[in-house]
């Protein structure tokens, strides 16, 4: 390995060691308490080799928002294959969605509701929120109904999708109906 491999190798370990020291701390304490400084004392780095990585908060909340569309992509594309028929797919994928916003708030919040930088429907969206789109889309084409568009539907889906797991969250609504919930959301919207 030449020098300059192993230098792009231990900035790549450096980079995902901020990144999941961020997201660990965001998860037990809150976005709040993502600082530079707290973040180089984690990590025993000092604070300019961290800003040699990202310019600030915003980026590294990006980069925790790619990191979780690319594994609710996988968690949601996982819970599909597993599922019988249309119907089950929606279901499967409606249940995985919710569980990931569940477990994991802190990515969920810098994914959807904190500025890290990235456009949303666009052609310059970063390919991980595109490919997590994706995975609702190609699962959700076939119960969209007759005459609705396919990406639409996914739209609309996701939007309940996300409307639900940010009132749960913010305990807005009961949790001993949140199954009954998904079931509902996924009859009414799924033309079967």
């Amino acid at each position: 390995m030449s020098v300059q491999e192993r230098k792009q190798r231990e900035r790549a370990d450096r980079e995902r060691l901020i990144v999941a020291t961020a997201r660990e701390l965001a998860e037990q304490q809150g976005w709040d308490a993502v600082t530079t400084r707290r973040l180089a004392e984690r990590i025993e780095y000092s604070q300019p080799v961290l800003y040699s990585h990202f310019r600030g908060k915003r980026e590294i909340i990006g980069a925790v928002a790619l990191q979780g569309a690319a594994e609710l992509a996988v968690s949601m594309r996982a819970a599909a294959s597993a599922a019988d028929g249309p119907r089950g797919r929606a279901a499967a994928l409606a249940r995985a969605y919710l569980d990931f916003a569940l477990r994991n708030p802190a990515v969920y919040e810098a994914m959807f509701q904190l500025d890290g930088g990235l456009a949303f429907a666009q052609e310059s969206t970063p390919q991980p929120l595109k490919d997590a789109f994706a995975a609702l889309l190609e699962n959700l084409g076939e119960v969209a109904g007759a005459g609705v568009h396919p990406g639409l539907f996914t739209e609309v889906f996701w939007a309940s999708l996300h409307g639900l797991a940010t009132l749960t969250k913010a305990r807005r609504l009961p949790p001993e109906d949140a199954e009954r919930r998904t079931d509902l959301l996924v009859d009414r919207l799924a033309s079967l």
